[in-house]
């Protein structure tokens, strides 16, 4: 066998660092502010967000994405960041559960989790805000069924989901009515 070959039961990831693999620049805007990293051609956004840019409100769950942990919006849309490889996301404007706060408070989506105990131990609750996020921009005024259709990529192992979808259907009502300023 040469040193070419990787041995079996090799980890691939250890050999391509070993090997130097090339690194691009890559531009993007996360949460409003312009940022320029570094990234390996297999790097994915959920490593980029959480390694480089330290947000850490974005969650490792599955890797594989079937839980939904890592959703961030990528250009308004809910994209799962554990499969999208950074260099797709060169140019685009990234949001995350830490980019929907302001100066004014929570959005309306986070408070109306908190305000209906929606998040229990709250690991999966950034990537349910970030799927409601984007729901709501699309259907303003969601019915029982489409809110259970968006979140259908999410999991939550405490809630039992009910509280998920009150929090959801009180945050699109706050958002619809007027004077919610967002």
């Amino acid at each position: 066998m040469s040193d070419a070959e990787p041995k079996s039961g090799t980890d691939l990831y250890a050999i391509r660092r070993a090997r130097g693999v090339p690194r691009a620049a890559i531009a993007l805007t996360v949460n409003g502010a312009e940022h320029l990293v570094s990234v390996r051609p297999y790097d994915v956004l959920l490593d980029v967000l959480r390694e480089q840019l330290n947000l850490t409100g974005t969650r490792r769950g599955c890797d594989m994405g079937t839980c939904g942990c890592c959703t961030v919006l990528v250009d308004g849309r809910a994209v799962l960041s554990c499969l999208t490889l950074a260099l797709e996301a060169d140019g685009k404007v990234v949001k995350t559960v830490e980019g929907l706060a302001t100066g004014e408070g929570l959005h309306p989506i986070q408070d109306a989790f908190v305000r209906h105990g929606a998040s229990q131990c709250g690991f999966c609750t950034p990537g349910f805000i970030m799927t409601a996020v984007d729901l709501l921009e699309r259907t303003p005024d969601p019915d029982d069924e489409e809110i259970r259709c968006a979140i259908a990529g999410n999991m939550c192992r405490c809630t039992g989901y009910v509280t998920i979808i009150e929090a959801i259907k009180d945050a699109a009502a706050r958002l619809r009515s007027p004077g919610s300023g967002r």
